[in-house]
């Protein structure tokens, strides 16, 4: 069984949110990072991993993104505040 991961991609300046999902949480970071493809996170510069949550089944993690997306910035902000206070980049810490 793959792991799924729900995660959120911020900018330098953590002002813009992009929730999603997905079954490679290395690649899909390295993707938005280097602005492999056109959309939200390389139009508003999104390039920095501030939280994610693992998953055993692509439902439950579907399930959970499209709860974060129609949530409250406030509630995401106390989900990336939870995991990371200074929301310093965690791409490393996934590699």
């Amino acid at each position: 069984m793959k792991s799924m991961y729900v995660y959120m991609m911020t900018n330098q300046h953590n002002t813009t949110l992009y929730t999603g999902v997905t079954n490679d949480l290395v690649r899909r970071v390295y993707e938005h990072k280097n602005k492999m493809h056109k959309g939200f996170t390389s139009r508003y510069n999104l390039n920095k991993l501030v939280y994610y949550e693992i998953y055993d089944d692509e439902i439950t993690a579907i399930q959970r993104e499209k709860v974060l997306n129609g949530g409250s910035r406030e509630r995401k902000n106390e989900l990336v505040n939870s995991m990371n206070p200074d929301w310093k980049d965690l791409y490393d810490l996934i590699c």
